[in-house]
C-alpha cells in the first residue's frame, strides 16, 4: 500500500488526542516515519508536548502486551493496546444457511485480546498467551 500524504493527513484531524497518543507511542514502530511526523505535528498543534507524549507511552507500555514487531497487541474490540488475554466467546455470524442460523445465536470459545476499557471483570484463565 502507497503512502498518500492527503489521506494519512485527513485522518489525523478527524481523530481524537488519545488515538494520536497511542499511535506514537504503541503503534509507532509499525508506522511510516513521514506519518509519525505529521501526527507529532499534529499533537504539538493541539499542545502536547514531548513531556506528555513520554508520559503517555510510559503509562501505555506499564500495562500493554508487547509485539516482536515492538507494538502492542491491540484490543480486539476498540484500537487501543491489550492489557490481557484469555478466552472468551465470539458470536458465529455469516451468509447463507449461516445467515438462517444466526436467528439462533452461536458462539465458539476465542482467544481474545481486551484492553482496559472492555477487560472482562473475570477471565476464564489468566493466561496472557494461547495454549501451543
Amino acid at each position: 500500500m502507497e503512502f498518500d500524504p492527503e489521506r494519512v493527513r485527513a485522518n489525523i484531524l478527524k481523530a481524537d488526542t488519545e488515538d494520536l497518543l497511542d499511535r506514537v507511542t504503541v503503534w509507532r514502530a509499525g508506522m511510516e516515519p513521514e506519518a509519525v511526523a505529521m501526527i507529532e505535528a499534529e499533537l504539538q498543534r493541539r499542545g502536547i508536548g514531548a513531556e506528555q507524549i513520554a508520559a503517555h507511552s510510559a503509562q501505555r507500555w506499564a500495562t500493554a502486551l508487547p509485539m516482536p514487531d515492538g507494538t502492542a497487541v491491540r484490543c480486539s474490540f476498540c484500537d487501543r493496546p491489550a492489557v490481557i488475554q484469555g478466552w472468551g466467546w465470539h458470536r458465529i455470524q455469516g451468509r447463507g444457511l449461516a445467515a438462517l442460523l444466526s436467528l439462533l445465536p452461536l458462539y465458539r470459545p476465542r482467544f481474545l485480546a481486551y484492553c482496559a476499557v472492555h477487560r472482562p471483570t473475570t477471565t476464564s484463565t489468566g493466561d496472557r498467551h494461547p495454549p501451543a
